[in-house]
């Protein structure tokens, strides 16, 4: 059984419609809405209408897909998703979904995923190549931050910091080959249940930003969290944080908890995994 969750955020129909129609066509069985929305919304409504009236969701209903809708408070990204995550849980799912509702891709991705993983049992978490809207490609495959590596991309002129910003974003790779990656993000995130069920789900002191760093992390000390670029998928992608002062602040707070809780300077598996991938990539360009 696959399943997936979607968290939104003041979100209506129409922001979903990409993601609902890749669903629609994909071996996932069941999608949980988790609704923080703060503002006066009518997605519950919007979505009551769309179950009954889509003549492609009743198709696909008919076969056995379900969309839940549930209402929560604005717990975070991570809590809203461990929502989904613990009823995937209890209903045997085995695979699941951790998607963004700017998020959209072919019939062909999800069964990839699903061969790949498959096929090898070490695998906890695979991220698809990611494309922007022209179709190049979006460099979310990256490195275990350093908190230098942070502070340059919230403070200093991209120019400055090119060199080491490519190199924290493995743009050397190419991005045309699989890598065992220890940060994969968040926008699509495809999981092997039983290794959350060892390793655990997102840890919900992560309101927003760097659950995903948390999560990866966690999983590749276990397993492998893979960058497959087989399959792409399409993101509408948006670095608010970058932009919003209110978000650049969550943001920074997230990066405080997640260096007091794996360490500022000394990082053991910071070191280790980093070293590992960057080795394991020099090996593969001079093969």
């Amino acid at each position: 059984m696959i399943t997936a969750s979607i968290v939104t955020y003041n979100n209506n129909l129409l922001d979903l419609e990409g993601i609902l129609r890749s669903l629609l066509i994909s071996p996932v069985e069941k999608v949980w809405i988790i609704d923080h929305s703060d503002a006066l919304t009518h997605l519950d409504d919007e979505l009551q209408e769309y179950k009954r009236r889509d003549d492609e969701f009743l198709r696909h209903e008919g076969r056995g897909f379900k969309l839940e809708y549930i209402k929560e408070a604005n717990c975070g990204y991570g809590c809203g998703h461990n929502v989904a995550l613990r009823l995937a849980m209890e209903e045997g799912s085995q695979y699941h979904l951790v998607v963004n509702p700017d998020v959209w891709f072919g019939a062909e991705v999800i069964p990839a995923l699903w061969r790949l993983m498959e096929e090898d049992e070490t695998i906890a978490h695979v991220m698809p190549k990611v494309l922007f809207l022209n179709g190049s490609v979006q460099c979310l495959a990256k490195l275990l931050p350093t908190p230098w590596d942070l502070f340059c991309r919230f403070f200093l002129p991209a120019r400055l910091i090119s060199k080491r910003n490519n190199r924290f974003e493995l743009r050397h790779s190419g991005y045309d080959k699989v890598m065992n990656v220890p940060f994969l993000s968040g926008c699509f995130m495809f999981f092997r249940v039983s290794a959350l069920r060892s390793e655990g789900v997102f840890d919900e002191r992560f309101f927003m930003y760097m659950e995903d760093v948390d999560i990866t992390r966690r999983l590749h000390a276990k397993y492998k969290t893979l960058f497959f670029p087989s399959v792409s998928i399409y993101h509408r992608f948006s670095r608010l944080s970058y932009h919003k002062w209110s978000l650049s602040l969550v943001h920074m707070m997230s990066v405080v908890k997640y260096f007091n809780k794996w360490g500022w300077i000394y990082d053991r598996d910071r070191k280790r995994f980093n070293k590992r991938l960057l080795k394991e990539l020099k090996k593969k360009s001079e093969g």
